[in-house]
Formats: C-alpha cells, structure tokens, sequence
C-alpha cells in the first residue's frame, strides 16, 4: 500500500518471488560521471530520505550494481537497511569483464557485493551484459551456481537480446533454475523492446521484462526544455533540437495526467510501461522523488489512453 493506495504485488517472472510493481533504480547512488555524486545537487542524507520514503509506501524493491559507483551504490543500500531495521527486496548484477574469464569468479564477485550490503543473500542476481569473451552459457551456469550456494534468491540477465536471453534461459533450465527477468532500456522514447520482439519473448518465456531509465534520464519529466537543460553529462546527451522535439509528448502526458486526479508526466510514463507488462525502476536522489514515482501505482491508465501515447512517441524522430 502507498499511502492509502492499493496495488498487488507481482511475481518475478518463473520464480517464486513477489515484489511490487514498481521499484527503484540506485544507480545514482555513487555515479559521478552521468549524475555528479559528490559535486553538489544531493547528498547522501537525501538519499537516505529517498530510501525511507520508498519503503513508507511499501515500494521496497531496489536494484543496484557492482559497477555503481565502484561499490559506492551498494554501500549506501546496506547501510541504509541496517539503519532502518525494515526489510527490502534487492537486486544487484555482476559485470562480466574480460578478465574474469572463470565462471567462479560470479560467485567470487556476488560473495563481495554481499559483504558490501551486509546480507547473507541476494533476492535477485543479474548478469549486467553480454560481454566477451565467456558465453553466455558460462555465466547462466554460474548464476545457477550462486542459486544452489543459498547465495542468490532468483537470477536474471541485463541489456541480453532476445536471442542471448533464450540461451540463458535455456541453460539456466537445464539446471532447474528459472530466469526471472531481463533488465533493459525501456521507456516511451526508447521502444527497442517492443520493435526488437523482446517484450514478447519475455511474454513466452515468463521472464519480467524490468524498464530502467523508465523516464528516459529524466526526460519526460517535463522539467526540461530547449531552454533549461540539465546540468553535466546529460546536457550532451540531448541537443536543443531533440529537447524541442520530445515537447509535444510532454503536452500529452500532462493533458493524459490531468485526465487522471492531476498524475505528473513522470507518474504517467511510469504507468504507461506497467500497462505494457514491464516493471520500471526509476532512480531517485530525493524523497520527493520516490514519492512522486509511487504516484504511479493504484490507477491504470485506458487502453486510449496507451494508444495515444504510443502514437506521440512514434513522432519523435
């Protein structure tokens, strides 16, 4: 329940875990390159506040990495667990680099993750990319290892193609372990899961297909315009021209929200990819933040409404 709302819980693809329908993406949590962790904007108090207001409203899913940060995102996790003695769900993934050519070292590198948050398991343990030079195959067999060390709830993969996902999922079966979800891109200006048959291999596979950058980096929030772009990284990702060109989708989702008791832009693209089957991960830095994406639980929008939405977002180029 968030505050007063009601939602169901959703089962992790194949697997016996429930969680909710949304959940939150930390790898702000530690990321100076594209966030600007440590140079002003937020600190860690706020997102210590961030992470209290998400589990106050029951959204108690969190996924991180190894690679966030350098460890730094899953430091702030654990000691934000322990602080608030209240249970979350949580998700991490371990980088394949090309020097960790054994299949042991996954487990070498979940068992350091644990440590880093103070657990004894994860919930859910995920392959970041399909990186060379191992197969895929390598690695779905040393996440099945880390399920029958007691180590790992659930596993799943990240950024896989549909093909390389069928792989996994067909490795992972020979050991009777199910995969649980495919973490990638998604969101109403990135819609490669849908065009590349992803979403529905996922729909036949019974794998949860989980959206990060569900609001495109804070796109479509609405916040920013050809004239107020963001700060760092980001103000190089999207010209002036591309700010210009999301403008109209903006226009819709705040006309589609108003529709709905006043849903901001962000709560309506949130809402839009769980109409599509997918479980969004927003990231937040601030308590209002994570407040503001629960918003997008207990409502659903109609089926006109995703049509026209699905519309706007095939016309920016």
């Amino acid at each position: 329940m968030v505050w007063g709302v009601t939602f169901d819980y959703m089962t992790l693809g194949g697997s016996e875990m429930r969680v909710p329908p949304i959940g939150i993406g930390t790898w702000q949590w530690g990321d100076t390159l594209v966030w600007g962790y440590g140079r002003g904007g937020y600190t860690d108090a706020d997102l210590r506040a961030a992470f209290g207001a998400a589990l106050e409203g029951s959204v108690c899913f969190f996924d991180t990495a190894e690679g966030y940060g350098r460890g730094r995102s899953e430091r702030l996790l654990g000691e934000f667990m322990r602080a608030s003695g209240r249970p979350a769900i949580v998700a991490t993934k371990f980088m394949p680099l090309p020097w960790r050519i054994r299949g042991g070292s996954l487990v070498a590198a979940l068992r350091r993750s644990l440590e880093r948050m103070g657990l004894k398991q994860i919930d859910l343990y995920q392959i970041h990319w399909p990186f060379p030079p191992r197969s895929v195959e390598t690695w779905a067999d040393a996440l099945a290892d880390a399920v029958e060390a007691g180590l790992a709830r659930a596993v799943g993969v990240s950024n896989f193609s549909v093909g390389q996902m069928r792989r996994a999922h067909q490795a992972l079966a020979r050991r009777g372990v199910p995969l649980a979800s495919n973490q990638v891109m998604y969101s109403l200006l990135h819609r490669q899961p849908e065009r590349s048959g992803l979403r529905a291999a996922c729909r036949e596979l019974d794998v949860t297909l989980i959206a990060y950058s569900p609001i495109a980096k804070g796109l479509l929030t609405g916040k920013y315009t050809p004239e107020n772009r963001p700060a760092g990284l980001r103000s190089r990702m999207w010209s002036q021209k591309r700010l210009a060109a999301v403008q109209p989708l903006i226009v819709l989702l705040r006309r589609i929200g108003e529709s709905h008791a006043g849903k901001t832009p962000s709560q309506v693209a949130l809402n839009w990819l769980m109409c599509k089957g997918a479980l969004p991960i927003p990231g937040v830095k601030t308590a209002r933040q994570a407040l503001e994406n629960a918003g997008a639980l207990g409502w659903r929008l109609t089926d006109d409404d995703v049509a026209a939405l699905d519309d706007a977002s095939e016309q920016v180029a």
